[in-house]
């Protein structure tokens, strides 16, 4: 392969992981996590080195994210929750508001942030999404995590 492109690095047994999850649409969101938990420890991360976080609503979730992207501590970090729409505007602004802070996080501390926060049409969409399964959104957004942050180590070793 040439120089700067890289193969797919699934290894997190070196990674320190941080989940930031929705307590709104718990049913959901908690599997969301549960999947994301259970990527990380299939590509070997270790318990300890996985921080769980749980906060009221997707809104809390930039705040928390922030400051543990401010902390230092984590390689990457994820973050989840189930916004469905309803009859007003209030979803799309929610999606729209958290997807530019955590992308802003991201840019300003050097950590991945994985924004897995689902918005859908209607709940059965969202269902489709946070089934429990190697293909659920958790799942992705376990795997995206560890692989920014490997090709982020690679960049800053190199």
């Amino acid at each position: 392969m040439g120089k700067g492109i890289n193969k797919i690095n699934l290894d997190a047994s070196e990674l320190r992981v941080a989940i930031v999850v929705s307590r709104f649409n718990e049913e959901l969101t908690s599997q969301l996590a549960n999947d994301a938990f259970q990527c990380l420890e299939k590509n070997g991360a270790k318990v300890p080195s996985i921080g769980t976080f749980q906060v009221p609503g997707a809104y809390e979730i930039p705040v928390i994210a922030s400051e543990l992207a401010k902390s230092g501590k984590f390689d990457a970090i994820i973050a989840l929750g189930v916004v469905v729409e309803g009859e007003t505007p209030h979803a799309q602004m929610i999606g729209d508001s958290t997807g530019i802070a955590l992308l802003d996080i991201a840019r300003e501390h050097g950590v991945p942030v994985i924004n897995e926060i689902v918005g859908t049409r209607n709940w059965e969409q969202a269902v489709a999404r946070c089934t429990s399964s190697e293909t659920s959104r958790g799942w992705y957004a376990a795997e995206a995590a560890i692989e920014a942050a490997n090709i982020l180590k690679q960049i800053r070793e190199a």
